[in-house]
């Protein structure tokens, strides 16, 4: 009997690359194998982003490509799931439009996609499921046992600690397709991150909408500090990593609790989204400029290597060029080692989409490359203050832009590469010490320390 094969595209930001990996095991625990190459698959998995409208295009733009695959293979399994399937009236559209999908589910029944595939195997019927049904979303709970050595593991790896966000951002989705925050419980996210560990993995980064709000629902007596108090003690675990931090619930206790911890690395990401206090507020922030820069100052005082980088969003309704210009001098002021920018796109269903005051395209445009012409220069400065250096790196490979040189990251997760030759025993997944010999806005150089 022939095995099938299925291949995942994906689109958006962690959570979803997090959400691919674990589809990719379970269907390996169900039998299935993984194949890279999409003419081979008899399984196409979408797995879509809505919170930017130019994840929504590409996503929209890539299951329309798969049309052709259906007409020459009519067996093959289309399955297209994530955010963007979780949008209010977004299945019917898609069931509309594209009749070559087999299978639609949302963000709550990625788990229940090995029976869909059976039951759409068998008689032929297309299935949609988007129902929010909490009690049965386990997507996170890896294989044991017997179908373990099926599972793929890297040294690195991502554990989600919190489903859904509670803040409401004026401006965000999130909360509308992946649901009210629920935490995982503290053992279960232990018991996970230990059997990567045991498996190899040597470097864990935990994910949530906002980590800083993890253990609030749950009825064990826990916050995200004492989970990583927890987890700090795993035996074969050398760096963990965390992602995404609100910066109104970040504590003095969570400062404090990372600075006992020697395997919980100075990285930092805080999106502030705006420098202008008055955007912030019509943003649901709940905080202002001055207490994002007084925690910056904060963090720095403590952690004297700390790397902290932001999220910026442009051409919020009504933003002013003066509300920009006090963007542009929050920029200076905080010295980020960098700032990931985005334009600001309507989401239908939150409160900015019906905002008054739209800010053209081109507008948004010139504001982002003039922020830019701003961060990158800091970014560089930051980097250039590391040449002479030593820094401890996890090796991560071969560069995607020069094959001749290996790179790896730091414990600021600051990407140095450095001539493959130099030492050809340092392979994938290797600590190694580099010295910074040259820098760049986005990356350093360095050479091996013998």
């Amino acid at each position: 009997m022939k095995i099938l094969q299925f291949y995942i595209q994906t689109f958006g930001c962690q959570m979803n690359e997090n959400d691919s990996r674990l589809l990719h095991n379970l269907l390996l625990s169900s039998g299935y194998q993984a194949t890279d190459q999409i003419e081979n698959a008899d399984i196409i998995i979408v797995n879509t982003c809505c919170v930017r409208q130019t994840a929504e295009n590409r996503a929209l733009g890539f299951i329309g490509s798969l049309k052709h695959i259906k007409e020459s293979k009519p067996e093959t399994v289309i399955v297209v799931c994530g955010c963007m399937t979780q949008q209010q009236g977004e299945a019917e559209l898609l069931r509309k439009r594209a009749k070559h999908i087999s299978i639609i589910i949302g963000t709550f029944a990625a788990s229940r996609l090995p029976q869909y595939i059976s039951l759409y195997q068998a008689n032929g019927e297309p299935i949609v499921d988007v129902d929010e049904n909490y009690e049965n979303e386990n997507l996170s709970n890896l294989p044991r046992g017997e179908k373990a050595p099926t599972l793929t593991f890297d040294f690195k790896a991502q554990v989600n600690i919190i489903y859904g966000c509670d803040n409401f951002c004026s401006y965000c989705i999130v909360p509308y397709v992946r649901g009210r925050e629920r935490s995982r419980s503290a053992m279960e996210i232990e018991e996970e991150v230990r059997f990567l560990c045991q498996h190899g993995v040597k470097e864990v980064q935990l994910l949530g909408q906002n980590v800083n709000s993890y253990g609030k629902d749950l009825a064990e007596k826990t916050d995200f500090a004492s989970l990583l108090r927890r987890l700090n003690d795993i035996e074969g675990l050398r760096r963990l990593r965390f992602m995404t931090s609100h910066p109104r619930d970040f504590s003095d206790n969570l400062i404090e609790t990372i600075a006992d911890l020697d395997k919980v690395c100075h990285q930092f990401h805080l999106p502030v989204q705006s420098g202008s206090d008055r955007i912030l507020r019509l943003m649901n922030r709940g905080y202002d400029s001055a207490y994002y820069l007084s925690l910056l100052a904060k963090i720095r005082r403590i952690f004297p290597d700390a790397v902290i980088t932001s999220d910026l969003l442009l051409g919020f309704p009504g933003e002013t060029e003066e509300d920009f210009q006090q963007t542009l001098a929050f920029v200076m002021e905080a010295q980020l080692d960098a700032a990931y920018t985005f334009i600001y796109s309507p989401r239908s269903g939150t409160p900015a989409a019906d905002m008054p005051l739209q800010i053209a395209d081109s507008v948004k445009k010139e504001r982002l490359q003039r922020l830019m012409d701003v961060q990158n220069p800091i970014s560089l400065h930051l980097n250039r203050n590391l040449i002479g250096s030593r820094q401890e790196i996890l090796v991560e490979g071969y560069s995607k832009h020069n094959p001749q040189y290996l790179c790896g990251r730091n414990y600021g997760n600051k990407i140095i590469v450095f001539p493959a030759n130099s030492c050809p025993s340092v392979q994938a997944g290797d600590v190694a010490w580099v010295r910074v010999t040259g820098a760049q806005t986005w990356n350093l150089s360095g050479e091996i320390c013998l």
